[in-house]
């Protein structure tokens, strides 16, 4: 069976706007635990705009919100020194961008919300039984880790993207994009996946298919907040439900059920020795959530009911903790999340 996924690194546009709201977020629960909070991102080159609401007894001022996307361009890598590598036609630094704000800061007496879900959705989890990969797909984590060790390596720019294809398990095509100055070689990086892959055999390798690739980040392309939810969640290998994770507090459905769909099927693939699919279903104002459990063959394990509270699901998943950037970085299941409840 042919599968594929990809990977895309924290450099990449729509990743930058995804984690210069969790690090915004992280801001907020520093100072409240229980801050509400849904606010999306779209960054254009050196402009960013924020758009959301909160409701948080910490408050920051549009200056103080600025200087915090700044810091999160920074941390991922876009610093002074890599835009003077680069160029500034070619990508971005923290230091220059321009934000605006358009965030309503709601009353912290507003009630912190619902006695259940606060909104109806579905979700999908999955976990393999494979141990090597923490319970992921194999193509998927090949993909993640080349991306992680190319981000790493130094050996080009930040915003890179690489695809695995697999056939019964067996890698048959490598495909990778990453910047590179005009002296920075393509065999190099070639070199480098061949020897990060060693072991396996017989694959066609792809570096930077149209032959150039320099002007990368923002000034290439508009970055948006959840548009990498296949990558964030399990590549090619299984259903992706409504909503996005990122921008989202404990409270919604989008960012806890999720998690608690890969819990389940962590849970499930141990218990029954095989690859799990779940999926779950809420409503808006109550705990009771739908359960479907079945294996690979799509056999049932388990149908039903079960009473999931947002509020247990927050401690349980240290969720009142600034851990959301960190959750952005490379992912939110699998080798990279191991510190994680979920996991």
């Amino acid at each position: 069976m042919i599968r594929f996924s990809e990977y895309v690194s924290l450099g990449h546009p729509d990743k930058i706007a995804d984690y210069i709201s969790q690090y915004l977020l992280d801001r907020y629960i520093e100072r409240d635990p229980l801050t509400r909070y849904a606010v999306e991102v779209q960054i254009k080159g050196y402009q960013v705009t924020l758009g959301g609401e909160v409701s948080s007894s910490a408050y920051f001022n549009d200056d103080e919100i600025a200087g915090y996307v700044r810091q999160a361009v920074n941390d991922i890598g876009y610093t002074r020194e890599y835009q003077q590598r680069w160029g500034r036609t070619n990508t971005i630094c923290g230091d220059d961008l321009q934000t605006d704000v358009y965030i309503s800061q709601q009353s912290p007496d507003i009630a912190q919300g619902l006695d259940g879900w606060g909104d109806q959705g579905i979700f999908f989890g999955m976990a393999s039984y494979d141990r090597q990969t923490c319970g992921m797909p194999y193509d998927h984590t090949l993909a993640k880790r080349l991306c992680k060790v190319l981000f790493d390596s130094g050996l080009g720019g930040l915003d890179i993207k690489t695809q695995i294809v697999t056939d019964d398990n067996r890698v048959k095509k490598v495909i990778v994009a990453i910047p590179l100055l005009p002296q920075q070689s393509v065999g190099k990086v070639k070199t480098f996946i061949r020897k990060q892959l060693k072991g396996l055999r017989g694959y066609q390798l792809t570096v930077n298919g149209t032959g150039r690739y320099v002007e990368h980040a923002t000034v290439a392309d508009c970055g948006t907040t959840g548009r990498k939810l296949a990558v964030d969640f399990y590549g090619g290998n299984c259903k992706i439900g409504g909503g996005s994770p990122w921008t989202k507090d404990a409270s919604k459905a989008d960012l806890t059920l999720n998690l608690a769909a890969r819990k389940l099927a962590k849970n499930f693939a141990a218990r029954n020795k095989c690859d799990v699919y779940v999926a779950l279903a809420c409503c808006i104002g109550k705990k009771e959530v739908v359960v479907s459990v079945r294996d690979a063959a799509y056999n049932i394990l388990e149908e039903g009911f079960m009473e999931l509270d947002p509020a247990e699901m927050r401690r349980d998943f240290h969720l009142d903790t600034p851990i959301y950037a960190s959750m952005c970085r490379w992912g939110l299941f699998g080798e990279y999340q191991t510190d994680k409840a979920w996991e």
